[in-house]
């Protein structure tokens, strides 16, 4: 990486509200984020992020605002698995690396649902990535946010290495914290019982919408794993305003990952009393491995 190199300070900003029975948004973006055109479900709007730089180096930035007002529901995604290059020791100057950073921050108002899926995130060896969310919810307000990252390209043999990727979730519902989970995973942590235990990807859901949750549906969550490789478990931290769900993923596979994030969001959504989700169409096409008897019969329907 060279020292001169102009670092990318990119930026999205979104808000959506609701409209003659649909969702609708209005926002905008510098480069090298560009929003593509948006999907409509009826009630939910679906926006794909597109980074058209083609992956995060040292120094880059990438700042993500989303509102939603009341009763609307919107779903962002990504158009492509974002890349993260090696930063440690590419630069003479700067030879401990220089830091790719991403914000996502999200304000959901009252009987508002905002789901954040985006594609996997790729470290590359020695690379350098922290993320940074904070999720503000007002009333009955719900989300739903799922990410996989796979740390080293380990179909090239690769390791992180040097490199390091950093997390933190703050959930907060008006000025109260429901969840801050803060992940760093680096060195000796990526071989250790606690850490990836010598795997190389990890995968986080967690789901707040008004609803109590009892140990049946915490168990549908787990049995929702079936036939897929890695190891993946679920909880529940109870709330008087809606249980929060929380799942994590490790092993081998970010289709696999995926997958079971995906049959927990149609879990959701019966849960709910509502049709099951629609599948992002800038999404590869893949076999959703639905669990046996569990979903099978009504499937998850393709765009």
């Amino acid at each position: 990486m060279s020292a001169s190199r102009q670092c990318w300070q990119g930026s999205a900003s979104v808000r959506f509200y609701r409209s003659g029975g649909r969702t609708i948004h209005q926002g905008g973006c510098t480069a090298p984020l560009k929003l593509s055109r948006a999907v409509d479900h009826g009630s939910t709007c679906e926006l794909s992020l597109l980074h058209t730089a083609g992956g995060l180096v040292g120094g880059d930035v990438l700042h993500i605002n989303c509102q939603l007002a009341p009763r609307s529901r919107a779903r962002l995604t990504s158009v492509a698995a974002q890349k993260v290059y090696g930063s440690v020791g590419r630069s003479r100057l700067q030879p401990e690396g220089a830091w790719a950073r991403q914000q996502l921050t999200c304000r959901v108002e009252d009987g508002a649902w905002l789901s954040w899926f985006p594609q996997e995130t790729v470290v590359f060896a020695d690379g350098l990535l922290e993320q940074k969310q904070r999720v503000e919810l007002r009333g009955s307000g719900a989300w739903l946010g799922a990410e996989v990252v796979r740390l080293g390209r380990t179909a090239a043999d690769e390791t992180l290495a040097r490199g390091c990727w950093r997390s933190r979730l703050e959930l907060w519902r008006g000025q109260r914290l429901l969840l801050g989970d803060p992940m760093a995973l680096h060195g000796a942590s990526l071989q250790r019982l606690h850490g990836l235990a010598g795997q190389a990807v990890v995968g986080t859901l967690n789901w707040v919408g008004g609803l109590r949750l009892d140990a049946a549906a915490v168990d549908a969550c787990r049995q929702a794993r079936a036939g897929l490789s890695g190891e993946m478990e679920a909880g529940m931290i109870p709330d008087d305003g809606g249980d929060l769900l929380c799942c994590r993923y490790r092993g081998d596979s970010t289709q696999a990952a995926r997958c079971w994030f995906v049959r927990i969001w149609a879990l959701i959504h019966r849960w709910r009393g509502e049709p099951l989700p629609v599948l992002p169409r800038v999404w590869p096409l893949q076999d959703v491995l639905l669990p046996p008897g569990t979903m099978a019969s009504d499937g998850i329907a393709p765009c």
